[in-house]
């Protein structure tokens, strides 16, 4: 049987994460979808979809789709569904893990890993955060959980924005843009969302894909842009927090929020030495592990003619070797790493050494 994917959905309450899944559940296109729901708060799925008694943890809904709760460990749940799955007793082909507005989405994830019957059966496909945009400059001020949600994210959505102005949304996806540069922002109308943008998204599986804004890592060389040379990104010229004046032409300052989840960026076309390499990030893993929320890299290693491709989660940490380096192609590593309040210098410095 092929592995099930499974998406984890995370966001503050009131971010919208019921009306995307619903949304979802009501045009699944054939598919039959699993909903775990971490807790059933005020805003569970409507209970008109469902057909049984509710005090079942199992509950089949009226379009086929199934939606439960977890009363024990999500490990258990995930198990019982697959064995579910594998005997017939249930039919479904994907899994949407909602997860409480405060939860950290880190050991969500880490379960897919770390438990061989769920690794068996599960292939973890990504991380969706949703963000409000009108509560999320307080949130993300007053919450670290907000915060990790965004660095954690593959996707994220942003809700609500037609109730900001345009200058605090630009000022927003800025500042989600430094926290996790590696996540496609895009803002969405009331869960309006084409099912394409949610699934399949692959943003656990090893690939190749690296992607960061070119803008970014323009930026990232001018040292956050805290000099005043012209504002060549791709968010317009007013990135200022809606909670700094503008001044008379209505420019932007630049204020760079100091959020404790960051985001760097390594680079370097000089290749990596593979045993150097394996060192150092092991020791960084053991040391920063729990503040390290995701990373990925892709890597020019000496002795391959193959790229490897690397990512984490935490403490766990996989590699792999990828496509080969095509004729002509610029050899270079690229890597990025967000965390909370990781000691940058050190990990550059450490990743510097690293190389050949």
């Amino acid at each position: 049987m092929s592995l099930i994917p499974a998406t984890i959905l995370t966001g503050f309450l009131g971010s919208g994460k019921t009306t995307l899944l619903k949304r979802v559940l009501a045009e699944a296109h054939g598919q039959k979808i699993a909903v775990i729901e971490n807790e059933f708060g005020e805003e569970n799925i409507d209970s008109d979809i469902l057909v049984s008694d509710t005090n079942e943890q199992i509950i089949q809904m009226s379009n086929g789709c199934i939606c439960c709760t977890i009363r024990e460990d999500l490990r258990a749940t995930l198990r019982d569904l697959a064995e579910k799955k594998r005997k017939g007793e249930l039919d479904f082909d994907r899994v949407v893990i909602e997860t409480t507005g405060l939860a950290d989405p880190g050991p969500v994830a880490q379960t897919f890993f770390m438990d061989d019957e769920v690794a068996e059966s599960y292939l973890l496909d990504s991380i969706l955060t949703l963000v409000d945009a009108k509560h999320a400059a307080q949130q993300l001020n007053d919450r670290q959980e907000a915060r990790r949600q965004v660095g954690f994210a593959d996707q994220i959505f942003i809700s609500k924005a037609d109730l900001v102005s345009k200058d605090d949304l630009d000022a927003l996806m800025h500042r989600l843009k430094h926290m996790n540069p590696r996540a496609p922002q895009r803002a969405v109308h009331f869960g309006e969302v084409a099912l394409s943008e949610v699934f399949d998204l692959r943003g656990f599986n090893l690939n190749a894909k690296l992607d960061i804004d070119p803008d970014f890592l323009k930026e990232e060389e001018h040292d956050h842009a805290h000099h005043d040379h012209d504002h060549d990104h791709e968010h317009g010229e007013h990135c200022d927090h809606p909670s700094h004046a503008h001044d008379d032409h209505g420019q932007g300052h630049h204020h760079h929020h100091d959020d404790d989840v960051k985001s760097f960026v390594f680079k370097s076309e000089r290749p990596f030495d593979p045993a150097k390499l394996e060192d150092f990030l092991g020791a960084v893993v053991n040391i920063y592990g729990p503040r390290m929320l995701r990373y990925k890299g892709v890597l020019h290693m000496v002795g391959t003619e193959r790229k490897v491709i690397f990512q984490g989660v935490h403490q766990l940490m996989g590699s792999d070797l990828g496509p080969p380096w095509l004729d002509g192609e610029v050899r270079n590593s690229k890597m990025v790493f967000i965390g909370i309040d990781l000691p940058k210098d050190i990990l550059l410095q450490g990743l510097e050494q690293s190389l050949v």
